[in-house]
C-alpha cells in the first residue's frame, strides 16, 4: 500500500489539544466582538419602534380631531385622561390594543399633551424623555 504517511501502532485521527484550543480561542473573539453589536441593534430597534409608535399617536390624534371637529374634539379630549385620550385615538390607529400600555414596547410610555395640534405625545423610557 502506498500512502502518503506512514502510520503507526500509535498513531491516531483526530485533532490535538492545540488546535481544539485555537478554534475554541477564535470563537471566543468573534463571540466578544458581536454580542455587544447585537445587543445594541435590538436596543436601537426598540428606541425606533416606540418612536414610530408615538408618532403613529400623533396622527391619530390629528385624525381624531379631524374628524370630530375642533370644539367637540377638544372638549371630550380636555375631560379624558391619558388612557382615556388612548380610547379616543384608537379607531385611528391600525391594529390598535386595548390600552396604551399595551400599545407601546416594554419599558417605554407615551402620554398625551393638553393639546395634540400643537404639541407632540411625550415619549420616556423609564424615566428619561426620548426627543422624535
Amino acid at each position: 500500500m502506498n500512502r502518503l504517511r506512514p502510520r503507526n501502532k500509535h498513531s491516531r485521527r483526530g485533532f490535538s489539544l492545540i488546535e481544539l484550543l485555537i478554534v475554541l480561542l477564535i470563537l471566543g473573539v468573534v463571540m466578544f466582538l458581536a454580542i455587544p453589536n447585537i445587543v445594541q441593534v435590538r436596543s436601537d430597534s426598540e428606541d425606533n419602534l416606540a418612536r414610530s409608535r408615538a408618532e403613529a399617536l400623533n396622527m391619530a390624534a390629528a385624525a381624531y380631531f379631524q374628524a370630530m371637529g375642533n370644539q367637540a374634539a377638544l372638549s371630550a379630549w380636555s375631560g379624558a385622561d391619558n388612557d382615556g385620550r388612548y380610547t379616543l385615538v384608537a379607531p385611528y390607529l391600525a391594529f390598535a390594543p386595548a390600552n396604551l400600555s399595551s400599545y407601546m414596547p416594554a419599558g417605554y410610555s407615551a402620554s398625551f399633551n393638553g393639546d395634540p395640534v400643537r404639541q407632540k405625545a411625550a415619549l420616556q423610557r423609564g424615566s428619561t424623555t426620548l426627543a422624535y
